[in-house]
């Protein structure tokens, strides 16, 4: 994204070269183009380089050998065939000569180079296996840093799931293949000049190397317009894509399985799936077949120029102007060149449309930070003290909305105080935590903790003051154990802790029941003895995770949605021992258990309507006070 002036951030765009509208467009759009190409790959030579600098001396070395070894392989082949013809012309020489003859040192030569390629092309195959490898991992590593410093916004954004998706699917395996096509490149170059050479050499064959360029000019043009066209064609299709990939995907995922079966929506998102890669399908068709008529056209000249050619060169051997093996060195070298200029070509259009592909890897990284503190020297927050903490006038949109989820908000909660947060589904109370903690930063006011602006703290150090369950709490596929450590990854492991963070949120009972106790794997993804947890039993670990955390600031977002009114009230009185001189704030449906808190805050369409305590809420007869009733009167009635 890029921030506009005093907006909100905006998407990152392609920067197209517009077309030239007449000749003297041409030089600014050839720069333009030329240009665009040569920084794109001068990024991913950085990339591979960054990967290991033994990638590209052994690319560049294979490269030299491949450009050369073509032309040593032909004029070996044309010395023994043209030493066989002399031995023909002389009649047959006594069987002891051959082992002194030129043939037979030409046929050593010959197999040499052949077993010495094959070497090569294996090294090369290797290589590309090997470098491939790391290149992917480089690059999905870049990609981890990135996302782990991009703002929790960019997540709320299609066009951000685009950019990322393209970058994910597209970056791994393209670097290394442009590098390596790129070199191939001066392979052929090298090969092609080694040719030409051969052919002005030849008599009476110079200007067959200006017909067969001639020739493959078109196919040059039609190759690079139909890459461009492809590009764009991604580009524009990308909706259609993730589109394909979520239908399929509901059909394979353990988690929506069992609704899918039930409800029988699996013909349903088939037929989504058939008719979004109909119109995919239909647009990529037509392309293709455009492109190969075009290429079938040229290819028929090409074949018949060709055929002109190898019959001049047979009358030659006809007439005896030539041997045998000239023919065939000159006939290599025609049917070479033009399959070098094709080559150069085709691997030309592919190293273009990847670097254009690159773009989604530029851009993901070019995506800004906005959520940074905003002074030279951040703040730290204090520890082992209370926190006092105060939202004044805060409204907060989600990117590219108009609509306030919270708007002009104000209250303050003072050290040691619990704050519980009331309202409908939609109420903005989810949105409210996350503007605390910073995940998002207020569209307009401020808020301020220990008196000082959120945004002036270290962004790690104020994540750190925070020990948080979120109402969509992380599911972690690695052992019981690990799932509560990931409360503070950075703490010394200590199994003594972890035992008593699960006694706490009352999960403890059932771990010491799972097989391997807080070694058990959890979920089925990597390992068959995986255990599947009930959604009740994860939200206690979840909770388990916020207490081994013993953060500063303890916060609950609807952290007992998923327990049962006995397993709820273990974890409210753990929660009532464990708040004592802490801030906490929590998020509750059930409104029984904001009668601990020392301050209610109702929400109403993301606006305060009512803040105090449960008595003083319920003396008032508003919003609170008809919400606690309505639930009381359904465990009364």
């Amino acid at each position: 994204m890029m921030r506009g002036p005093g907006g909100p951030p905006q998407p990152y765009e392609h920067k197209r070269v517009p077309l030239p509208t007449g000749i003297k467009d041409v030089p600014r759009y050839l720069t333009e183009l030329l240009g665009g190409f040569f920084s794109r790959f001068a990024y991913i030579v950085k990339l591979v380089w960054q990967t290991g600098h033994w990638i590209l001396f052994l690319l560049s070395f294979i490269a030299l050998f491949k450009g050369v070894t073509p032309v040593i392989g032909a004029l070996i082949s044309q010395g023994i065939l043209n030493e066989l013809q002399k031995v023909i012309q002389l009649g047959a020489l006594p069987e002891g000569e051959f082992w002194h003859s030129a043939v037979f040192r030409l046929l050593v030569f010959l197999f040499v180079y052949r077993i010495l390629n094959q070497v090569v092309t294996d090294l090369s195959r290797a290589l590309n296996r090997i470098a491939g490898e790391k290149v992917v991992k480089q690059v999905k590593t870049q990609i981890m840093e990135k996302s782990k410093e991009l703002d929790v916004a960019s997540f709320d954004d299609p066009a951000f799931y685009e950019r990322m998706e393209n970058a994910s699917r597209e970056a791994g395996m393209r670097p290394l293949q442009i590098l390596t096509e790129t070199f191939g490149i001066v392979s052929t170059v090298i090969e092609f000049v080694s040719y030409l050479a051969i052919l002005f050499a030849a008599p009476g064959l110079w200007w067959a190397t200006l017909v067969i360029i001639a020739v493959s000019i078109p196919s040059a043009v039609i190759n690079f317009i139909y890459r461009r066209k492809n590009f764009q064609y991604m580009r524009r299709r990308s909706k259609e894509r993730r589109q394909m990939d979520y239908y399929s995907n509901l059909l394979v995922n353990k988690d929506m399985i069992k609704e899918v079966r039930m409800y029988d929506l699996a013909d349903t998102f088939i037929g989504r799936y058939a008719e979004v890669f109909k119109v995919y399908y239909r647009g990529l068709r037509r392309l293709i077949f455009s492109e190969s008529a075009w290429h079938m056209a040229i290819g028929v000249v090409a074949g018949i120029t060709n055929l002109v050619f190898y019959v001049l060169i047979a009358r030659q051997v006809f007439t005896g102007q030539i041997m045998i093996g000239d023919y065939t060195l000159y006939t290599s070298a025609i049917a070479s060149v033009a399959n070098c200029i094709n080559a150069l070509i085709s691997t030309s259009g592919t190293i273009y449309e990847g670097t254009l592909f690159i773009d989604n890897l530029i851009a993901f990284m070019n995506e800004p930070t906005t959520v940074t503190p905003r002074i030279a020297q951040p703040r730290t927050v204090a520890r082992s003290t209370g926190h006092t903490i105060e939202f004044s006038h805060v409204s907060f949109r989600y990117p590219g909305t108009r609509r306030d989820v919270l708007h002009d908000v104000s209250f303050a909660i003072q050290p040691g105080e619990t704050l519980a947060l009331v309202g409908l589904n939609g109420a903005g109370k989810t949105t409210l935590i996350k503007l605390l903690t910073r995940l998002y930063d207020p569209t307009e006011g401020r808020i301020l903790l220990d008196g000082h602006d959120l945004r002036d703290y270290d962004l790690a150090d104020l994540y750190a003051t925070f020990g948080i369950i979120f109402q969509d709490f992380g599911r972690y596929a690695v052992s019981v154990e690990e799932n509560i450590r990931y409360g503070d990854i950075h703490k010394q492991a200590d199994m003594d802790e972890v035992r008593s963070a699960a006694r706490q949120s009352a999960a403890g009972e059932y771990i010491d029941a799972l097989p391997h106790g807080y070694d058990t794997p959890l979920m089925r993804i990597f390992e068959p003895n995986g255990m599947e947890l009930s959604i009740g039993q994860w939200q206690k670990l979840a909770i388990a995770r916020a207490f081994y955390a013993d953060s500063e600031i303890l916060i609950l977002d609807e952290p007992t949605a998923s327990l049962d009114p006995i397993a709820e009230q273990e974890i409210f009185n753990q929660f009532d021992a464990l708040r004592h001189n802490k801030t906490t704030i929590f998020v509750s449906h059930r409104l029984s258990s904001a009668t601990i808190a020392d301050q209610i805050i109702v929400l109403e369409n993301g606006c305060l309507i009512e803040k105090g305590s449960h008595q003083a809420l319920m003396a008032q007869h508003g919003k609170y006070h008809e919400l606690f009733s309505t639930q009381a009167k359904r465990y009364i009635s």
